[in-house]
């Protein structure tokens, strides 16, 4: 069989599936890639990978989509890594910048705006080059993934997005999951689902994956992969990923 082409997000709260993927039975199947979860979704699209850890944001668009395995990236309150940051009270916030290496946790953030807020905003895009730590009165940006254990003890406010949608919804959230364009063979995706528990049952040694002058305690980073992130697509994130989508479509966001 021709190997499948596999997209992951390159962030602490998926190194446990690093682990099943690169280790376990379906290793020799897979030519695994890493990147930010917003090119997750840009390779899956269009057409540079069969497989990919995205954004469930982007599903909304999708004409054709199968979510694969019984795992995701999910949160039941809060996160810790999706933060919305500034140096100003968020009472006086006019102008959010949102984070180009994000899609669903963006969108997030607009919908929340619109619906559990009630409040309008400039919304402008964070490119790379952008310097979170250099924002002006009035301004705060969405933060995702690693950064938010390097950068956020900068700001003196940040409102973590998962809790903020807990509140609002009553349900977890769902930032990503395992999307593929086409059905794949029944074989494969029982393999790589089996590959993905393995992973989580041994997430503990994924503190080896952690990059080197990151800001991350190994202490830190096991509390988080067992209290912040929930990893199991069950019944009620299929219900928030519902209600997430219909929110897309509802104000007519394009993530």
């Amino acid at each position: 069989m021709e190997k499948i082409r596999v997209s992951a997000v390159k962030y602490i709260n998926s190194y446990p599936f690093m682990i099943g993927l690169r280790e376990g039975e379906v290793a020799g199947m897979i030519d695994l890639e890493v990147c930010h979860p917003s090119e997750c979704a840009d390779r899956l699209i269009a057409g540079k990978s069969d497989l990919g850890l995205i954004p469930v944001a982007m599903i909304a668009g999708m004409e054709e989509y199968h979510l694969v395995g019984d795992y995701c990236l999910s949160t039941n309150g809060e996160v810790r890594t999706v933060l919305l940051v500034s140096n100003t009270a968020f009472d006086d916030i006019s102008t959010i910048y949102l984070d180009y290496r994000s899609r669903s946790s963006v969108t997030l953030c607009r919908i929340l705006a619109a619906k559990a807020w009630k409040r309008e905003y400039r919304w402008l895009p964070a490119p790379e080059e952008f310097d979170i730590t250099a924002m002006i009165h009035g301004e705060a940006a969405v933060m995702i993934g690693d950064r938010c254990f390097d950068y956020a003890r900068h700001f003196r406010y940040r409102l973590d997005l998962g809790m903020e949608w807990k509140k609002f919804s009553g349900l977890p959230f769902v930032f990503a999951c395992w999307v593929s364009t086409h059905k794949l063979p029944e074989q494969f995706t029982s393999l790589f689902n089996k590959a993905l528990g393995e992973g989580l049952a041994r997430r503990n040694e994924s503190v080896a994956l952690l990059r080197e002058g990151t800001s991350a305690t190994a202490e830190e980073v096991i509390f988080y992969l067992n209290h912040n992130m929930d990893y199991l697509l069950d019944d009620r994130k299929r219900e928030a990923l519902t209600l997430f989508i219909d929110y897309i479509k509802e104000l007519k966001i394009t993530p």
